[in-house]
């Protein structure tokens, strides 16, 4: 009688549980970074790879872990920066009463980003989430600043100063207090900055950068910003935006309170 072969049976290794991410068939693979290494470069070369630049048809490389997590929260910086700098904008649209006047306030943020990444560079930090919480604090605190600025070269203005004199003015008559709070502020995240503590190895990058942001916005704010806003101010002048028609047919330029 014939006999029918129904299976070759053969002893192998194989996969004691099937995984599934994002209801796709996948197997993981955990690696520890060397001493000194960032997860940024090192996923970057990875992915150059040529294995990974040619992966069989229907696989791919899915992200998880830690690099999955620091994709997410860059994501959601970029959400909050967005978000936070349209409030101010509000804010300050309502503040000033006008659209253009903001602009020369808002154009001083990229001051703290780039003392932050400087600072970062020389100590050898990379960017985590303290930092991008440092940076959201140094965004309020630089616009502050700026804030001062531009308010009282407005009210100079409206006392009867030209441009130039009321910028000029406010430079000079606000740099006392900016440089105060910049002073105060980094010297109460030195003990941060050094790591002192439990924990202190996680809150030392955002130190740092709210260190360094605030040096060099500091040094840059005090003579971008009244240029900036001398330029804007100008400009908006001679096209005639953002003026207040009056009862008697003139125009008046729409200034902020005074503060008593």
């Amino acid at each position: 009688m014939p006999v029918l072969v129904l299976a070759d049976i053969q002893l192998g290794n194989g996969p004691g549980t099937i995984v599934r991410y994002d209801r796709k068939s996948s197997n993981k693979i955990e690696v520890d970074l060397a001493e000194g290494a960032v997860l940024g470069p090192a996923l970057a070369a990875t992915e150059t790879l040529p294995t990974a630049l040619n992966m069989p048809e229907g696989t791919a490389i899915q992200r998880s872990g830690d690099a999955e997590v620091m994709g997410d929260i860059f994501t959601s910086f970029a959400t909050a920066m967005l978000a936070g700098i349209l409030m101010v904008f509000v804010v300050l649209v309502l503040l000033f009463s006008s659209f253009v006047i903001p602009v020369s306030i808002l154009l001083s943020l990229p001051l703290s980003i780039g003392g932050a990444i400087g600072a970062l560079l020389v100590t050898g930090n990379a960017i985590s989430l303290p930092v991008i919480i440092g940076l959201l604090m140094l965004m309020g605190i630089v616009t502050k600043n700026a804030i001062m600025l531009v308010e009282f070269a407005l009210q100079n203005k409206a006392r009867g100063m030209s441009l130039a004199e009321a910028v000029i003015d406010a430079g000079h008559k606000r740099a006392r207090p900016i440089v105060m709070t910049t002073i105060a502020m980094a010297a109460g995240m030195i003990p941060s900055a050094l790591g002192i503590g439990e924990g202190g190895e996680f809150r030392a990058p955002m130190a740092i950068a709210v260190i360094g942001g605030l040096l060099l916005s500091t040094l840059l704010s005090l003579l971008f910003v009244p240029s900036l806003f001398g330029v804007i101010e100008g400009l908006r002048l001679r096209l005639g935006f953002g003026r207040i028609s009056r009862p008697d047919g003139g125009s008046a330029v729409a200034t902020p309170a005074s503060f008593p």
